[in-house]
């Protein structure tokens, strides 16, 4: 039970510091987003017509598995209260969903990696790959250093 609940609480805390944004500040991060990607990944023309549709596509249905888990997890919690009174068969359903969900996540990037070798090569599909990580590491560290000059 101990495993599940340390578990449970990583997850939500996760899912509860992407739920503070405002649409307003996940609409400026994915602009960014878009524009660190463009930039990275030097995509013609015909490739960015072809790609963003297809990976706008996907990051929609990445985000849709993620609400449900977290829509889920709350729900449960808020069910009983405390996460500390899920009983064993409530946190091993909630771990199960979570996993299920991973196995969706890795569904679609293959079938998203799929698609867009039609029109990239392999070497910008790693590129964006290793793009979208360098993103995220950007996020944080300008992220930590304004919730640092705030407190």
């Amino acid at each position: 039970m101990k495993k599940y609940t340390i578990i449970l609480t990583l997850f939500l805390t996760a899912f509860q510091a992407f739920g503070q944004h405002s649409q307003e500040s996940r609409d400026k991060i994915k602009a960014l987003k878009v524009a660190f990607l463009t930039q990275e990944l030097k995509l013609t023309s015909m490739e960015a017509e072809k790609f963003w549709p297809v990976y706008n596509k996907h990051e929609e249905e990445i985000d849709l598995l993620r609400t449900k888990v977290r829509l889920e997890f709350k729900k449960k919690i808020k069910e009983v209260g405390d996460l500390n009174n899920l009983d064993e068969s409530q946190a091993k359903k909630l771990v199960l969903l979570k996993l299920d969900l991973e196995k969706k996540m890795v569904a679609g990037k293959i079938d998203f990696n799929t698609t867009v070798s039609k029109f990239l090569s392999y070497k910008k599909i790693m590129k964006l790959h290793l793009s979208e990580r360098e993103f995220a590491r950007e996020l944080m560290r300008k992220y930590g250093k304004g919730r640092k000059a705030k407190e």
